[in-house]
């Protein structure tokens, strides 16, 4: 399996677009041949490969575990899909796609239990359906309504963040409070590989390390920060590598096979319940699709950067697995896209459902008391309104 090279971190694609002049030497020359060897050499823990075929039998988990993440990450990538029809025919706002990223997304928050704590960050839409989120609620919220800003009560969950690594050390800040409750309860953040040279990555890395908190670090390598391919963002060919900094576990998966990706993450989950503190998950995958909707990735990466990546699909990697082991039909895979669609056309219907927001519920999502400066505001908005 090859790894991804890896970037999240903000960067502007307008500056980035212009082709580099042929007569100068190429900065990064350097860091792409060392990327090169890095793909060839790395280890990455695996149980199926891109063909299916098992690597680790006897790290399986049982059937009914196998097909609860397949039936997940069909669901998750069917609301991505169907995320670019509504962008396109203005029923949706412009919405940070994770197709291919499905097996990272859902292996992961498949470890968790709702007592648990999801941080995710704009790019994992596809881990908070995993782990519970409505899709009414998550159709609202990408549609920038009120309908969609509060979490549910049931749910530890914290909405999309879009600055960049602040997941981590929020991340750590809950799990410590859940010790001082006495629980044995689990933070799980979400960053993408750029996310891993902000200072708030290696702060709250340290932070967790130190006060030994119940955290599980994901970073999503996908190989790109916007328009920034993650040679160019370091020198570092394996970022799970970082976690040796703060005498914390750093653990490498192909985030590309779920299996692989839930069975290390549900390591890391019972590791932190026993009190044995945080560890760094680092799952390799790639970002396939635009940064977001608006994004057209052609103006800074090639066909070459993306060659292979098909063959590595998750979804696909799973669904032959399942059909070869006798655990999967053709007939019942194809109910399954049938209650799907179901699902999602019935979930669409009640976001349509929605009233129109007024202008004053900007204000009612901001602290769950109201400040005065904020009670003075929507006091302002109501006069408006009714003048």
């Amino acid at each position: 399996m090859t790894r991804s090279r890896t970037s999240k971190k903000a960067s502007s694609p307008a500056a980035s677009s212009a082709a580099p002049d042929p007569a100068l030497p190429d900065p990064h020359a350097a860091g792409a041949a060392a990327y090169a060897q890095a793909d060839a050499q790395g280890e990455l823990f695996q149980l199926i490969a891109p063909d299916g075929t098992v690597t680790h039998p006897e790290l399986l988990p049982d059937p009914a575990t196998r097909l609860a993440l397949y039936r997940q990450m069909r669901r998750v990538r069917h609301f991505d899909e169907r995320a670019w029809v509504l962008y396109r025919t203005g029923r949706m706002g412009v919405f940070p796609p994770y197709g291919g990223m499905e097996a990272s997304q859902v292996g992961t928050a498949a470890a968790l239990t709702p007592q648990d704590w999801l941080f995710p960050t704009y790019r994992d839409t596809g881990a908070a359906l995993a782990y519970g989120l409505p899709i009414p609620q998550t159709l609202a919220y990408w549609r920038t309504s009120p309908h969609g800003w509060a979490m549910p009560q049931n749910l530890k969950i914290l909405p999309f963040y879009i600055p960049i690594a602040t997941q981590y050390p929020h991340a750590v800040g809950a799990a410590l409070a859940e010790a001082r409750q006495g629980t044995r309860n689990v933070a799980m953040a979400f960053i993408g590989d750029g996310g891993s040279s902000e200072g708030d990555f290696h702060e709250a890395l340290n932070f967790a390390g130190a006060l030994n908190a119940s955290c599980v670090f994901i970073l999503q390598n996908n190989g790109w920060a916007i328009s920034v391919p993650t040679r160019a963002q370091t020198k570092a060919t394996n970022l799970s590598r970082r976690a040796d900094g703060y005498g914390i576990p750093g653990v490498r998966v192909d985030g590309n096979d779920v299996l692989a990706t839930w069975h290390v993450t549900r390591e890391a989950v019972e590791r932190a319940r026993r009190g044995e503190g945080p560890t760094l998950i680092e799952t390799v995958t790639y970002r396939i699709k635009p940064h977001t909707l608006a994004d057209d990735p052609s103006r800074y990466r090639t066909d070459a950067d993306n060659a292979g990546w098909d063959a590595k699909d998750p979804v696909t990697r799973l669904r032959a697995h399942l059909l070869a082991g006798g655990h999967l039909t053709e007939e019942e895979d194809a109910q399954l896209t049938r209650e799907i669609e179901a699902e999602f056309e019935a979930a669409l219907a009640e976001a349509d459902a929605f009233p129109e927001p007024t202008p004053a519920e900007i204000l009612d999502h901001v602290f769950a008391e109201p400040t005065p400066q904020l009670a003075r505001q929507r006091a302002q908005i109501l006069a408006e309104e009714g003048a």
